[in-house]
């Protein structure tokens, strides 16, 4: 039968040591492990050392353990928020591609394609002058996709992280929401003018083809506020018509 022995944790960061001690149910051993191996800036590593059989005999000591242990699980479950900036740069293998030797490959390799067709016309032709704006557009792009903290993989093209991390919420998650508010603002308004056609003109089928354009614009500004709309029609029971009313092709 396994005697309780007293074991102490030790979180080692990079120039600090402290000593945690924590009530283990099983024989004293020393084991060292990385604590999060993946971090290429973070030296921490987790260390058990056996403790002498006094401190398992006294009460407070063992109280103090279970605090300590509580302490270390909170430190560890923190720990990857508190970690290096750089140690999340490589996300699958990816690279910011500000520092990423394809994306300034691929940079190189467009520029010198246009440089090329550029000594094909005179310096001051209309052909010159386009492939001149052109380059520099290149220039602005690929500058512009490096100081935005895109990330790039090997083969130099800039990468999308949609897995909800905060950092890159402006690569999918803004621009989804934007693309999602126009489409329903543009669905919500072409609804709007169906119904009050519908409602109001004697020759709807004319006013689907020939564009009331005053009704129109009217209704393009009110369809701004399309999301607080269909909340209200959906409770008020407007929004979704009943199975009854919907037609049915012979079948």
């Amino acid at each position: 039968m396994a005697t309780a022995s007293s074991t102490s944790l030790a979180l080692a960061p990079k120039g600090f040591v402290s000593h945690l001690p924590v009530e283990l149910a099983s024989k004293a051993a020393f084991t060292t492990f990385s604590l999060f191996p993946s971090f290429k800036n973070s030296a921490s590593r987790l260390v058990c050392l056996a403790a002498s059989p006094k401190e398992t005999q006294n009460p407070a000591g063992a109280a103090s353990n279970v605090v300590a242990a509580v302490a270390l699980a909170a430190l560890m479950s923190s720990a990857p928020l508190v970690a290096p900036e750089g140690a999340f740069a490589d996300v699958a293998g990816l690279t910011p591609c500000k520092e990423s030797k394809a994306f300034a490959k691929r940079e190189k390799q467009e520029i010198k394609k246009l440089e090329s067709r550029l000594k094909l016309y005179e310096p001051d032709s209309a052909p010159a002058l386009a492939i001149n704006a052109t380059i520099e557009k290149t220039k602005r792009r690929f500058s512009f996709y490096g100081n935005a903290g895109l990330l790039c993989g090997t083969d130099g093209l800039p990468h999308l992280i949609v897995d909800g991390d905060q950092k890159h919420l402006g690569e999918f998650v803004y621009p989804g929401i934007v693309f999602l508010y126009i489409a329903g603002w543009i669905g919500w308004v072409g609804r709007s003018y169906l119904i009050e056609v519908k409602a109001s003109a004697k020759k709807p089928t004319e006013k689907e083809i020939i564009i009331d354009v005053p009704l129109a614009t009217r209704l393009l500004w009110r369809g701004f506020t399309w999301p607080l709309a269909a909340v209200s029609e959906f409770r008020n029971g407007k929004l979704i018509e009943d199975a009854a009313n919907i037609t049915v092709s012979p079948r």
